[in-house]
Order: structure tokens, then C-alpha cells, then sequence
């Protein structure tokens, strides 16, 4: 089967095949079909079902481009596994979704269906959990969403914590004192808040204390009333940390989240809170759950095989 590709001008089919044809060469791969030219135009050469998805995604691009999105490699290879799983439909809710606006004035989009069912989630219920792979955009989206909250004066302050458990490293051979020391882990968070608000005001805003970015062992003892409060890297947390940090929920307050169990950085013999509490709180209705997957991975194509990788061997590991 022969079957043109649909396009308006040559700027919107070098838009679709992307840099060095990066974007079409993903699809031909992913579906097993070639590029070909008939009477002077792009065609896609191969079997009939898999030509008609090829286009499909196609199609599917050409409306992101009209939206004014740009077409990177990851949204490619995410729309093909879409086209395959047959849920290529379901992408239509991602054309008109703004998260946030940064203060450049760039729309934050969620890139994936289920960046969107995590987005909702934040919106509806009170506390959520945001659980996957690196890259999907858990920890990014929460504190945009909680920029948003604090910009439409749902809260009057944004909390963002982490335990001080990182990747096997020692917080005792660094120097400092305890928030010296847990600096370098929080930089994660301190990132996209700049990005969201400007550096200036994300300095004035941590001066007033508006803003507060403390490691986990901080929020004992507190209440958290009126502030979007986000917990992130909660697989290293104990089940008693994780227990203590839900229990502070004030009056008027949201809670966010986020952690890998693949990633989990706890001494052998501890489990993991976010495990736990996961379990115990699946039925509550007023608290979300967001399981990711490798295919909300936004980063770079290799980060999701990277994923998928390490997923499959913790599968065989517990099978052996």
C-alpha cells in the first residue's frame, strides 16, 4: 500500500519530519513502513494496517503543530505506542491542556494521557500520590500545580520536602549544618520553581517564607494549614516518616506525593513508606493515586529504554 502524506506547506512537513527527518525515521521504524516518492510527493510505502496507523500519527502531529506545540522525538515515539495500543484517541485531550505558565510566559502542557490523569487528580481530591519512573514529570507538574494554587490564592504558602536519604550517600561527610547539607538534594525543587515564578520572585517569595523548601525531618510536630504542601522522593521515607508527614494536613491544604520504588535508597531490613502507604490509603476517596509508566517518560528516548530495562529486571528478580 501506497498512501500520501497529508500536508498544507514544505514548513509543516519539515516540522513533521524533524531535525536531520529524526521524526519520520522513529515512525517508519515503529511501524515498519518507508518513505517514498509518487508523482513528486511523500508517500509511506508497506502493509495496509500498518501505512494507516503510520498516517495516523501523522495526523495526530499535524494537529499538535497547529496548536503551536513543538514535535520532539519522545511525543513521537509516545504517539506510536498510543497508534499500536489503540488508544491513539485518547491524545486528543492533550491539545488544549495548559497546566501553568512559566514566567517567560511558556505553556506547561501535559505531554502524556496519563501526565493528564495526574494533572486531575491534583485538581479533585485532596491528597495525591504521583508514583513512576524518572523523567515522567511527577515532581515538575506538582509544583507547577502548586505555583497555580498560590497565584489563584487557594494557599497562602507552597512546602516542598524531601527526606534526607540519597542514593547510598552520606549527608555526614558534607559540609555544613543539616539545610547546608540537604541543599543539593532539594536543587531538583528549586529549579522548577524558578522556572515557574522568575528567580526574583521566587527570591522574594523564599525571604517572606511563602516559599518553603526544608528536608522531611522539619515537618515534625507542624501543622500545615493553607499551603500546597509536595513530599518528593517519598520512596526513601520510613513508614513512620511518611505516617507523621500525613498526619500534619491542615485546614486548606492539598498534599502531592512523589517517589519511584524502583529507585528505594533505604537500609536493607526498612520498607518503604510510600509502599505502605500506598497500600493502606488505595480506598480513601479523597486521596489520588497516579501509577506512571515507562511510556510517560518525556525525557530522552534512551531514558525510556533505560526504564523499561531496569523494570524488567526487577520483574525477573522477583521471580527468581
Amino acid at each position: 500500500m501506497v498512501k500520501r502524506i497529508e500536508v498544507e506547506s514544505m514548513d509543516e512537513l519539515i516540522k513533521l519530519f524533524g531535525p536531520f527527518d529524526e521524526n519520520i525515521k522513529a515512525i517508519c521504524t515503529a511501524f515498519d513502513v518507508k518513505v517514498v516518492m509518487a508523482d513528486g510527493q511523500s508517500c509511506l510505502l508497506g502493509d495496509d494496517g500498518n501505512v494507516d496507523m503510520a498516517c495516523e500519527v501523522l495526523k495526530k502531529l499535524r494537529s499538535f503543530i497547529y496548536k503551536g506545540d513543538s514535535i520532539d522525538i519522545g511525543r513521537v515515539n509516545y504517539l506510536c505506542d498510543c497508534a499500536k495500543a489503540g488508544s491513539l484517541e485518547e491524545v486528543d485531550q492533550l491539545l488544549d491542556n495548559v497546566v501553568a505558565i512559566t514566567h517567560k510566559g511558556k505553556p506547561i502542557k501535559s505531554k502524556t494521557v496519563g501526565q493528564k490523569k495526574y494533572v486531575d487528580l491534583m485538581k479533585k481530591k485532596i491528597i495525591t500520590f504521583g508514583i513512576g519512573p524518572a523523567g515522567t514529570g511527577k515532581t515538575y507538574l506538582a509544583v507547577a500545580m502548586a505555583v497555580n494554587a498560590y497565584k489563584a490564592k487557594q494557599v497562602e504558602k507552597i512546602i516542598l520536602t524531601r527526606p534526607a536519604v540519597e542514593a547510598g550517600e552520606k549527608l555526614g561527610f558534607l559540609p555544613g549544618d543539616l539545610q547546608e547539607k540537604v541543599n543539593p538534594y532539594l536543587r531538583p525543587l528549586y529549579d522548577a520553581l524558578q522556572e515557574m515564578l522568575g528567580i526574583d520572585t521566587y527570591g522574594k517569595m523564599m525571604e517572606r517564607g511563602t516559599i518553603e523548601i526544608a528536608p522531611l525531618a522539619y515537618m515534625r510536630g507542624r501543622t500545615l494549614s493553607n499551603a500546597y504542601i509536595i513530599l518528593d522522593e517519598a520512596q526513601n521515607t520510613t513508614k513512620e516518616q511518611i505516617k507523621m508527614f500525613l498526619t500534619r494536613l491542615g485546614e486548606n491544604s492539598k498534599m502531592v506525593i512523589t517517589g519511584d520504588l524502583t529507585q528505594i535508597d533505604l537500609p536493607s531490613g526498612h520498607t518503604s513508606g510510600l509502599k505502605h502507604a500506598v497500600k493502606i490509603l488505595k480506598n480513601i476517596e479523597d486521596i489520588g493515586i497516579m501509577h506512571f509508566s515507562e511510556k510517560d517518560v518525556v525525557r530522552h528516548p534512551l531514558v525510556q529504554q533505560i526504564v523499561k530495562a531496569y523494570e524488567t529486571e526487577v520483574q525477573h528478580g522477583k521471580k527468581d
